[in-house]
């Protein structure tokens, strides 16, 4: 008996009139479709504005009344019970829904006058390349799935987040380098892990790649010391030459083919990699521009320039996670409000200014989106005496590059802060615009599973024309 003729692929094929092989051919359709190369660059529905994302999220929940959105009523009716505040929303029982004014000054800024908080005094010298939308609001009180609905469009865990969506859309311009990167924060990385960039059901060539800031920039990058390049080389030359045997005998099979070109990558990336995350090459002066020069915003400044360094060598999509583990090392506000801002704004202010300085000097903001916000907001309430409890209602994020128009807000919350009321802004209407200035239309940046095609924004989303320039 011919034994290869039941190998398992062979069995599909033939086994009940080949009735099989109809899930086969469906399971392979959209890797044959991609080709050898699943991230070589592939053309948008229409001309772009931004070539790449940096996403910067400040996981936790930053709270949007102290930061992006001053709200002078919380003065007067600080310390009495607001006639908006529902307790059935708070999350972590608040004791004293009462409305409590933020202890910081908000400053205009640039030549717009957008107000910022005195907290954000690097940033807020950026404020005519900002756009600030304060009338988000989304579907849950809790850190996990709001996470999951910032990062992939629905509070459950398992869908492609949106630096997948984007790769799979567009690709990368380099092909020693992933297309996906993410770093996260020293203090531990956010609930749900890989979940908040995973490539979910596409293929998994679109997933996010950890980088380290210190150190070998990926996890077992390198080779054994016992192994020189030359036999490295050597074992590559084998196994692609097996592999493209049994190709060319199943000319079928594109993932084989697929799995082939990340075996390439990873030995590209050898080389690539350390490279491109390596910040010593910069000037002293651009490391300062960063913050790298003091000991609250060294970290977050290394990383926001290997940002820069990646999307300027064509990395797709690069996400930054600020804040790690739980609520004071994270943007989570509870017990200490003060406490909590004061450690983590002068993490960022600096490096996040130094950001985007860098690009526009360098002629690259204006093809480079950059998102700053967390999963949601904090009450205008009090927790206990001194914190902040979430709040989904409503809640702030800015853009800026990457074609939005900047020095302008959008959107707006109640006098209190505690809901979105003017031209409110869901997560799948945030999707649908970062997806746009990209050149994709998120209703058509489709992919079929289980019956029907999926898409980021599900089957919601509209584009926020008013923040493109």
């Amino acid at each position: 008996m011919n034994r290869s003729f039941w190998s398992r692929r062979r069995l599909l094929q033939t086994a009940g009139c080949g009735f099989g092989g109809l899930a086969l051919q469906s399971l392979l359709a959209e890797e044959s479709r991609l080709g050898v190369n699943p991230l070589a660059p592939a053309a948008s529905h229409f001309p772009a504005k931004a070539k790449s994302v940096i996403f910067i999220f400040a996981y936790g929940g930053p709270s949007h009344v102290d930061l992006l959105d001053p709200k002078p009523a919380l003065d007067k009716w600080h310390d009495k019970s607001i006639p908006v505040f529902n307790k059935d929303d708070a999350f972590n029982k608040t004791t004293k829904p009462t409305a409590m004014r933020s202890p910081y000054r908000f400053d205009r800024q640039g030549e717009s006058g957008l107000p910022i908080s005195e907290l954000f005094p690097h940033i807020g010298s950026c404020a005519d390349e900002m756009c600030v939308i304060r009338s988000l609001h989304c579907e849950s009180n809790n850190h996990a799935p709001a996470l999951f609905q910032m990062n992939t469009g629905f509070t459950l865990a398992g869908r492609p987040s949106m630096g997948a969506w984007a790769t799979y859309g567009l690709g990368s311009e380099n092909d020693s380098l992933p297309a996906f990167v993410v770093m996260w924060d020293y203090r531990g990385g956010p609930i749900g892990g890989a979940q908040n960039w995973t490539s979910g059901f596409v293929p998994a060539a679109y997933q996010g790649t950890p980088f380290r800031s210190q150190g070998e920039p990926i996890i077992d990058l390198n080779p054994p010391s016992n192994i020189t390049p030359e036999q490295q080389r050597a074992r590559l030359k084998l196994l692609a030459r097996l592999n493209q045997r049994h190709l060319e005998k199943n000319p079928g099979e594109q993932e084989l083919a697929a799995r082939i070109y990340s075996y390439e990558l990873a030995y590209r990336m050898q080389m690539a990699a350390p490279e491109a995350v390596d910040v010593e090459q910069e000037t002293a002066a651009t490391q300062k521009m960063y913050g790298m020069d003091r000991p609250i915003s060294g970290y977050f400044g290394r990383q926001c320039l290997m940002a820069r360094r990646l999307v300027e060598r064509g990395v797709r999509f690069v996400q930054l996670y600020s804040g790690g583990g739980d609520q004071m090392l994270s943007w989570d506000a509870h017990g200490d409000l003060r406490g909590n801002l004061e450690q983590h704004c002068p993490e960022i202010d600096q490096p996040i200014a130094g950001l985007i300085q860098d690009l526009k000097q360098r002629g690259l903001l204006d093809e480079t989106l950059i998102i700053w916000g967390g999963e949601f907001g904090r009450m205008p309430t009090h927790q206990g005496s001194k914190g902040r409890d979430h709040n989904p209602r409503g809640f702030s994020m800015f853009l800026a590059g990457g074609g939005v128009k900047g020095g302008t807000s959008y959107g707006a919350t109640d006098e209190f802060g505690y809901a979105a009321v003017e031209n409110r802004v869901s997560i799948p209407d945030l999707h649908a615009t970062c997806l746009h200035l990209l050149g994709l239309d998120h209703t058509q940046l489709t992919f079929h599973h289980r019956g029907r095609d999926m898409r980021l924004t599900d089957v919601s989303g509209n584009v926020i024309k008013e923040v493109i320039a």
